[in-house]
């Protein structure tokens, strides 16, 4: 069984860590000075969202699907993503196991691993704080 019921919970969970993260002073900065657009597709439950890091935004579904044009995106099951900002999917590892893709620059990905990671006690928090002690631990 997937982790989220539906695309509502991918983006209140996976899209609101980079909401977070874009709203912090110090760590939405280096993102925005990234200028990296993520479109990141996942699969059970469908859904996608698209990380405007230069313009600090994070866009859902059709918003997403219509926005602005994405350096990179990436393509995994929703659990997979879950999995990753609790610390335990390393991208390199999953992207060569095929249980995830990118298209782009992958190398500029990798290079915001290390600043993703500054956010998985945030993640876990979100979680807590929505009241899902049930997938904080994953």
């Amino acid at each position: 069984m997937a982790v989220f019921k539906d695309e509502a919970e991918v983006y209140r969970y996976t899209g609101g860590i980079f909401e977070e993260a874009l709203a912090d002073p110090v760590i939405g900065e280096k993102f925005a000075e990234s200028g990296v657009i993520l479109k990141v597709t996942h699969t059970e439950p469908d859904s996608v969202f698209t990380v405007d890091m230069p313009s600090k935004k994070v866009l859902y579904g059709d918003d997403a699907r219509n926005g602005p044009k994405p350096v990179v995106e990436m393509f995994m099951k929703a659990d997979v993503g879950h999995r990753f900002w609790l610390g335990k999917v390393n991208i390199s590892l999953a992207l060569a196991k095929g249980e995830m893709r990118a298209k782009g620059p992958v190398p500029k990905i990798l290079k915001l691993v290390p600043l993703a990671r500054s956010l998985f006690p945030r993640y876990r928090e979100l979680l807590l704080k929505n009241g899902r002690s049930d997938l904080a631990e994953g």
